[in-house]
């Protein structure tokens, strides 16, 4: 092989790993939340599967949202699968190592991809992970029915990531409407005020819903998660 061909391939090969997408990259998750998650699917009775990053785990915070939990969704064998600082590379990586084995929960509710948000991943990239996520989890559980959240609101109405993710809820309230066993909601309305801001009362952090922001988020998915439930 000649010196230009070498440095061609060379020069290729630098221009793929350039373009990888780190969303759609799995990568492992610390222990022990994805032990603790192995564990409760081998116990199974998982009727209500819910997946995603710290908004997901802080259901289960008691400085959050376990007060709220325990009254909506332990009584209906709920299973929170979520991890702080989670991104959709992570998400992927746990999927795909157990935590959908031996379970048929009869809905998945997935809420992912804040954690995407530049500077770390374009619109593109945090698309096209979550859609490995949403494939990979009709592949797994095909009979389960899945309840896509949008992300919700963060930071200001006019900051990056704000403008970034209502163009990628757009994107998978489309994705949703061509598989039937896809339940698209978008709750971020509940979450600002007329100016779209978000009140500190219910999100101190702009991005963490506090006891007072999960009573409002249970309120505003249960009607469509027990629908989705009941209709079998």
């Amino acid at each position: 092989m000649s010196r230009f061909h070498l440095v061609t391939l060379i020069l290729l090969a630098g221009m793929t790993l350039a373009k990888a997408n780190t969303a759609t990259t799995p990568v492992p998750r610390a222990e022990p939340f994805h032990q603790r998650f192995l564990q409760r699917a081998q116990e199974g009775d998982i009727d209500i599967l819910f997946i995603g990053d710290s908004i997901t785990q802080y259901w289960e915070d008691p400085k959050r949202g376990k007060s709220v939990w325990d009254r909506e969704y332990a009584p209906l064998n709920a299973a929170c699968f979520g991890i702080n600082g989670d991104r959709t590379q992570h998400i992927l990586w746990r999927l795909q190592n157990g935590e959908l084995e031996g379970i048929a929960p009869q809905v998945v509710v997935l809420m992912a991809g804040t954690n995407n948000l530049t500077p770390r991943n374009t619109t593109r990239e945090i698309e096209e992970g979550l859609t490995q996520i949403i494939d990979l989890i009709r592949v797994k559980l095909p009979d389960s029915k899945l309840l896509l959240l949008a992300i919700l609101p963060r930071n200001e109405p006019d900051s990056a990531r704000r403008l970034q993710s209502i163009e990628i809820n757009k994107y998978l309230e489309e994705f949703a409407a061509t598989d039937n066993n896809i339940v698209f909601l978008d709750i971020g309305d509940r979450f600002v005020d007329a100016e779209g801001k978000i009140p500190l009362t219910l999100m101190p952090d702009q991005l963490h819903p506090n006891t007072e922001g999960y009573v409002i988020f249970a309120e505003a998915i249960n009607p469509t998660l027990h629908a989705m439930m009941s209709d079998d």
